[in-house]
């Protein structure tokens, strides 16, 4: 499978940290969308419980609903845990979202959201990776073809990871190119001119 290495524009609500010369964006990759909507079942599930709750009370307890305590504490404690519910799946959109990991011609940023007002920002260059590997498992990422690519780097942080990404095998193959591409040209930049001075000799 070839990999497409046309660059693409700059999108102008991706803005690149220290955005170097000539510098322009591959890709951006985010999680799969199985995972949003593993994210969106799991709280649809939770979004039941009350009702589930309430038919066991109609049954059980049929004069609970008629009280004059016990159904303003039934409405109070339905509405904070249905406001607790809402709190927590726009939080893990926004992590979903906001998550992303831009690869550059020059660089691999990783872009984490902490919490609400917490924004974390690592970078690398290509030159600095080592090795890239891509990893599926499971039954719903080999059928939806998603999971995790691990990139081995000689910086400080020595180790980025995609975290069930889309088509990981061509996130990886791209990786490996732009890598490859960056070290020949280290490589020939170290290389010296063929029109230099030649080296003087001593004939003894």
């Amino acid at each position: 499978m070839t990999t497409n290495l046309k660059l693409m524009p700059i999108l102008s609500k991706y803005r690149l940290p220290n955005q170097l010369p000539g510098e322009e964006i591959i890709q951006i990759v985010r999680r799969d969308s199985f995972v949003l909507f593993r994210k969106v079942l799991f709280f649809i599930l939770l979004a039941l419980v009350p009702f589930i709750f309430l038919v066991i009370v109609i049954n059980v307890f049929p004069g609970l609903l008629e009280g004059s305590l016990s159904y303003p504490a039934l409405v109070l404690g339905s509405s904070a845990f249905y406001l607790f519910i809402w709190l927590f799946f726009f939080f893990s959109f926004i992590d979903y979202y906001l998550d992303i990991w831009i690869i550059t011609s020059e660089r691999i940023i990783d872009v984490r959201q902490e919490g609400f007002f917490s924004r974390v920002i690592a970078e690398q260059r290509l030159y600095r990776v080592q090795d890239v590997t891509s990893e599926i498992h499971g039954v719903f990422p080999t059928i939806f073809n998603f999971g995790d690519v691990y990139i081995q780097t000689a910086g400080e942080v020595q180790r980025f990871l995609f975290h069930e990404v889309p088509n990981p095998e061509i996130v990886r193959d791209t990786i490996a190119k732009l890598m490859e591409r960056a070290h020949n040209r280290i490589e020939n930049a170290d290389q010296p001119s063929s029109g230099g001075i030649a080296p003087i000799t001593n004939n003894l």
